[in-house]
């Protein structure tokens, strides 16, 4: 971090920052807590302020009724580290229009505590580097779900497909993203991904470690070689998909039918419950996503689906005074 020997504020108080959010799907089926992927829709805004005083103030701007008591807030808890860090120099005021659902498996949280600290990190005159500030949104990870993981948080943040190679110390790879189109359904139930981690295996097989292994480095390789033959075989996952997909409804008949109608593949975002499936023509994901509104329609289990792209941008300034 540069060092600051005087106020932060420097003509900065007084204005504000707009920033734009993105979804995210984390794990990108075999990458469990280490792969991650921007999406061009939907996605969070964000309005940051500087104030004079050292609290943060949050107004949401959406019918989700999360908390505003900083502490317990996402965004919040990602701001009072900021603050913290400057020995609590100054506060913020931040408005929140979240068209992310909470629990949708799509990074809401993640949009927050990356929006937050990309949104701070402007309006203090780009002080931190990128992977301080990956640290400080992953405190609000751990507040959402427990643990401080970055496969939502490192996308969000720098856009496109990213590799987390370590935690501990933090080691960010970023991955080429060929130009492909990304279907998600939505359904509407709940799937709390601390629940969803409560009922992972604590122990692998090896030969499963191993074929998940090769999975991971040939998406990995996939992405990099903008090979979509390879990226298709890659997206199988033996560790946590047999899993978790038992909590949604309609999963293998949406990545069989999907498969068949051309998809490369998917799976899981994130915990769940949205589904996710890549493909090299929006014609094809459009096909996709008819198959996912058909088997939830007839599940009697009411959805949003997207039609979208890989965001080559993660959080971004949209306006600023």
């Amino acid at each position: 971090m540069s060092e600051v020997k005087s106020s932060p504020s420097g003509g900065v108080r007084g204005g504000f920052v707009l920033v734009q959010c993105p979804a995210t799907v984390a794990n990108l089926v075999c990458g469990f807590d280490i792969l991650g992927m921007a999406l061009a829709e939907p996605y969070d805004i964000m309005k940051l302020k500087l104030i004079d005083e050292p609290k943060v103030i949050i107004t949401n701007k959406d019918a989700y009724n999360l908390p505003t008591d900083a502490e317990k807030n996402v965004a919040g808890v990602v701001l009072l580290s900021v603050m913290e860090k400057m020995n609590n120099q100054f506060g913020f005021e931040v408005e929140i229009t979240k068209q992310i659902k909470p629990g949708s498996g799509l990074g809401s949280s993640a949009a927050s505590a990356a929006g937050a600290a990309v949104a701070a990190n402007h309006l203090l005159n780009h002080i931190f580097s990128r992977e301080e500030l990956v640290q400080f949104a992953m405190n609000g990870e751990k507040l959402a779900s427990g643990v401080k993981h970055a496969d939502n948080i490192t996308p969000c943040i720098t856009g496109g497909v990213t590799l987390i190679r370590s935690i501990h110390p933090l080691d960010i790879v970023q991955l080429h993203s060929p130009p492909l189109f990304v279907t998600v359904v939505h359904p509407q139930i709940e799937v709390k991904t601390s629940d969803a981690r409560q009922i992972l295996r604590k122990e692998v097989l090896l030969k499963d470690a191993i074929k998940q292994w090769g999975n991971i480095a040939g998406l990995v390789a996939g992405f990099e070689k903008a090979d979509t033959d390879l990226i298709g075989r890659s997206l199988e996952d033996v560790i946590i998909e047999p899993v978790r997909s038992i909590l949604i409804p309609g999963f293998d008949e949406i990545k069989t039918k999907s498969k068949e109608a051309g998809a490369l593949g998917g799976g899981i975002s994130g915990s769940g419950p949205s589904i996710f499936m890549l493909c090299k023509e929006e014609a094809t994901a459009k096909k996709v996503e008819q198959i996912m509104q058909e088997i939830f329609t007839q599940l009697g289990i009411d959805f949003k689906t997207y039609v979208t792209t890989i965001a080559q941008e993660g959080v971004k300034v949209v306006n600023a005074k």
